[in-house]
């Protein structure tokens, strides 16, 4: 069970937010509106995560790291989908990112202070490197290390750092637990 101060856990317009088993939230973090957080999965210190005007999904053991920010674009008559924001299992998003009505699928990990704009997809099993900018509706392919402003695919992965995507998950979901027991 998560632990630890609700009012940081927001309703908007009637949609509460959705946080699984044995999930972390650091009291300091904002949670708004449409979210569901899988099982597993951490909040840490200063993150904010706000569905407000469109969902955000947030897959199991994945770690959203200090300072990110999530959000979403609207829905409107010309596109009526918006931008949600969906980020898949064993994810790391790494301290101060950025993430904007994007995909981030399974197994992936954001460095450091990227931005991943709207529509933007980044696939299974990607290194984005720290500081990289992924542009509006960019799909990141399966494999690859990518980096830059804008990100520019440098190298497929290594089957080592395919392993290190997973291990780092692993990791958080470790730390977490060592939260929530210190928090009982």
């Amino acid at each position: 069970m998560r632990k630890g101060a609700m009012q940081n856990i927001q309703t908007f317009q009637s949609h509460t937010p959705q946080v699984a088993q044995r999930v972390y939230v650091h009291s300091s973090a904002t949670i708004i509106g449409q979210v569901q957080i899988g099982d597993d999965s951490s909040i840490w210190p200063s993150v904010a995560i706000r569905g407000d005007v469109n969902f955000i999904q947030i897959g199991a053991e994945t770690n959203i790291q200090e300072l990110s920010s999530l959000h979403v674009n609207h829905r409107s008559p010309e596109d009526p989908q918006g931008a949600p924001l969906v980020i898949g299992n064993r994810v790391t998003i790494g301290h101060m990112v950025i993430l904007h009505g994007c995909t981030i699928e399974d197994e992936s990990l954001i460095g450091m202070g990227s931005i991943v704009m709207d529509k933007a997809v980044v696939q299974r099993h990607v290194l984005l490197a720290a500081g990289s900018l992924v542009p509006e509706g960019k799909v990141l392919e399966s494999g690859y290390l990518y980096v830059g402003r804008p990100a520019k695919q440098v190298r497929a992965l290594t089957s080592e750092e395919i392993i290190h995507l997973k291990q780092s998950a692993a990791m958080y979901v470790k730390l977490k637990q060592a939260y929530l027991d210190e928090a009982v």
